[in-house]
């Protein structure tokens, strides 16, 4: 019998495993666990468990330890598990252990098995009272038959209430954790009292999540709202117009009202004249905003600007600000989207963009603006620098204050030379367009594209005529379904613009030939990145690209590159000279990799160039070295302030009067002589940079964040760095403003007042920003005809 009552004491001990094991305290049974002493130990088990989790939550209902007393065997073998769950699963009061004692003594109910008990069962009551216990809410009245514990208090409320001792009229009060207001709390009364007061308490802290969790009627739990503000709902409505291009009618909508009715009673609807006036206040906050933080900003401003005409032939000036942030953040911002009434000349460009300046307060934080080739945008550079200059606002006279636009120019290069291949790249749209004429050619074509054995799934697109990037992108689809373009031509008679072989050649050719353009206007395209520093490296290797086919056997190719050469150097027969800076500026390339390309491009030549950018460079440094001298930092002043004092100390009893006026002159000069030689002897911050070793060329790095990692090293040459790495190569950042000015005013909204349309463009890119207008994907601006036909074809099967 005493090895049965050690395999029962066994199985009782795999019970207890498993509940170790077993989250939430629940009890699975073990495959053998099937003998009827081992399952009545398992179900006191179960019990047990429950008296532990309720312990843990201060809570012991009385119902349940004498559920768990009757329904358990209580010998040593169960006292044995008892212990081992109450010292290593939890620790339980001493009141719940005391309780089954009291109740064993009462009772007389002592199971005990029919075999002697392990002797380490008979310490169990000596190690009793070594238990680890948890010191809870239960109150234990009376003698041992009398036992009362008092049920723990489980509203909500009480994370925000504090319970009092019973006061000297012996009713119970509750203090609020905030504002110590004191309230009734007694059993009877309930919480309600308590409950209201959260809902109004002055120090209630809104932010809390716990506070909108209360029971309102029957017990059940509910989601409150907080305090219904009418100010934030109506910044929120304007927010939501502006975000998603609502029109203002939309708050007149009447399934919109009764959502808001349903939300909150509270809710004051309002038409839309309110909202069209709300978004006016919104735009002119947030317009304060930004002025604030152009004025605290420390470096330069550089500009793009641009024209656009509206669908009511209506134009609008777009003046986009770019800057780096104390975080070396590149920042971009609409300025102002303003109606430019005729004539669009440069004088009159002058004045509409100077009064948008000095409104911003800019004017002497400009560096540069970066335009398109229009030819008034040539007078009104000239007026606008000359303006600025006379105030002494522009660095080097204003030198480098005019950037063309980078994207415009390789557009106009391009341009030039496609017309050499005018009839093909005419024949080839005219093929894309009688594809995509009739779902039946659609389907024809298909047909076609499997038969050859080709993929439908690359797509074939159209062009967009005025960007030769979307040409490129309809000779590149084409290309590859060039055998489906002749299939076509033999299966469809009424097909009679497909290139011929020649022809289908010269776009081979021009599209490699093109490829390092498409590569580069990617790059001049971005606006969420420098594109400064990336200006001469990509440039030279354009021209290095047109030079070398203007050298190549190919007659054609020869005649092309040098029609696309001739429009190359009517913009760019010099670099410009603050963005060659710019490649100075990035550790890849420094003057070693400007010497290099100018070497490959000019031959013996190249010092001429590379000279002029090193003079102009450290020209420019010394203007910033200016700026510094004039308010040096604040550990140089703080340093030269204590030597002055320690002078003072030292010969503060000397007179001035000793030395006469002539030798006090003398010294003067003998002052400013040893400053300006010992400023002679050391090396610049410039001269440090460039004499450091290169980083690796082929290293992915982010400029912005190496300057932010060395604007301390060299904060002068930092300075310089901030703003000529702001400057913009393209007018890309103005051009997607337009993008979003066609979606406010469409067809429908087109009679918007000029006022409204700014404060929604504008507001916009400064609460969210246009995402997704920045970076426009070329693909996007095409039409995917085959993708079109293999949808009608899945439509038209369905209905089939």
């Amino acid at each position: 019998m005493a090895n049965s009552s050690s395999v029962h004491e066994q199985s009782a001990r795999s019970s207890l495993l498993i509940i170790k094991l077993n989250q939430n305290l629940r009890i699975e049974l073990s495959p053998f666990q099937c003998d009827p002493y081992t399952l009545q130990v398992v179900e006191g088990l179960k019990y047990s468990a429950l008296v532990i989790a309720l312990t843990k939550a201060k809570c012991v209902p009385m119902s349940l330890l004498s559920q768990v007393y009757s329904t358990t065997v209580y010998d040593k073998a169960k006292e044995r598990i008892f212990f081992e769950i109450f010292n290593h699963k939890t620790s339980i009061s001493k009141a719940v252990y005391h309780f089954f004692n009291m109740k064993k003594a009462k009772l007389g109910k002592t199971h005990t098995p029919s075999t002697d008990v392990a002797p380490q069962d008979a310490e169990l009551e000596e190690d009793i009272d070594g238990i680890d216990v948890l010191e809870v809410d239960v109150k234990v009245e009376g003698e041992e038959g009398n036992i009362t514990m008092e049920r723990e208090r489980w509203s909500k409320v009480w994370k925000f209430f504090q319970r009092l001792p019973i006061g000297s009229d012996g009713r119970e009060r509750a203090q609020c954790k905030r504002c110590s207001k004191k309230y009734i709390c007694e059993t009877k009364n309930g919480t309600g009292s308590l409950r209201n007061h959260i809902n109004k308490c002055p120090r209630r802290d809104e932010k809390d999540v716990a506070q909108m969790l209360f029971a309102k009627s029957g017990g059940s739990m509910s989601i409150n709202s907080m305090v219904f503000k009418p100010e934030r709902f109506r910044e929120l409505v304007s927010q939501a117009i502006i975000k998603h291009e609502l029109p203002f009618k939309f708050v007149e909508y009447e399934g919109i009202r009764e959502i808001f009715q349903y939300l909150n009673k509270n809710v004051t609807t309002i038409t839309r004249n309110t909202a069209k006036s709300d978004v006016k206040n919104l735009f002119k906050r947030e317009k304060v905003r930004l002025k604030n933080l152009l004025e605290l900003h420390q470096g330069r401003v550089s500009l793009t600007s641009d024209l656009w005409t509206s669908i009511n032939t209506d134009g609008f000036l777009c003046v986009t600000g770019h800057f780096i942030d104390k975080e070396w953040k590149l920042q971009k911002r609409i300025l102002n989207f303003q109606y430019m009434p005729p004539p669009h000349n440069g004088v009159c460009l002058t004045e509409k963009i100077s009064s948008l300046i000095s409104e911003w307060g800019i004017e002497k934080k400009l560096f540069t603006i970066t335009l398109d080739n229009a030819s008034s945008n040539d007078t009104f550079v000239n007026l606008l620098k000359g303006h600025l200059c006379n105030e002494g606002a522009l660095r080097s006279n204003g030198d480098y204050f005019h950037i063309r636009c980078c994207a415009h120019v390789l557009n106009l290069v391009v341009q030039d030379g496609l017309k050499a291949i005018d009839e093909g790249i005419v024949k080839l749209r005219e093929s894309v367009k009688y594809i995509k004429g009739s779902q039946v050619r659609k389907g024809r074509f298909i047909d076609c594209v499997k038969y050859v054995n080709l993929n439908p799934k690359k797509g074939l697109r159209q062009d967009v005529p005025t960007r030769w990037n979307a040409t490129y992108l309809m000779i590149e689809s084409a290309i590859f379904y060039r055998r489906a373009f002749f299939h076509l031509a033999l299966s469809d008679s009424s097909y009679l613009d497909c290139p011929s072989n020649d022809e289908w050649n010269k776009l081979e050719k021009i599209f490699r030939f093109l490829e390092v353009f498409y590569e580069v206007t990617c790059i001049f395209s971005g606006n969420k990145y420098s594109t400064a520093n990336l200006y001469f490296p990509s440039v030279s290797m354009v021209e290095k690209t047109l030079r070398e086919e203007m050298e190549s056997s190919d007659r054609f190719m020869k005649n092309m590159a040098k029609k696309m050469y001739e429009k190359f150097s009517k913009y760019w027969s010099e670099y410009s000279m603050i963005l060659a800076m710019a490649a100075v500026l990035d550790p890849r390339y420094k003057l070693q990799y400007v010497e290099f390309t100018y070497k490959k491009l000019y031959g013996d030549s190249f010092a001429v160039h590379s000279d002029r950018i090193r003079e102009k460079l450290h020209d420019l440094f010394s203007e910033y070295i200016s700026d510094y001298s004039t308010e040096p930092p604040v550990n140089c002043r703080s340093s030269a302030t204590s030597t002055g004092d320690t002078s003072k100390v030292v010969h503060k009893k000397k007179s001035d009067t000793l030395l006469s006026k002539s030798t006090q002159d003398m010294l003067k000069e003998f002052k400013d002589y040893e400053s300006k030689e010992f400023a002679l002897s050391q090396k610049s911050q410039l001269e440090m940079y460039l004499d450091e070793p290169r980083s690796d060329i082929c290293e992915d790095l982010d400029v912005l964040s190496f300057w932010k990692a060395h604007q301390y090293r060299y904060p002068e040459l930092a300075s310089m760095a901030r703003d000529i790495l702001s400057i913009l190569v393209s007018t890309v950042a103005s051009e997607s403003a337009f993008s979003n000015g066609g979606r406010v005013l469409d067809q429908y909204r087109s009679s918007l007042n000029h006022d409204i349309v700014e404060a929604l463009i504008c507001s916009k890119d400064w609460l969210f920003g246009i995402k997704g207008d920045e970076e426009l994907c070329l693909q996007e601006l095409t039409d995917d005809i085959m993708e079109d036909a293999s949808r009608n074809n899945k439509h038209e099967s369905m209905e089939a």
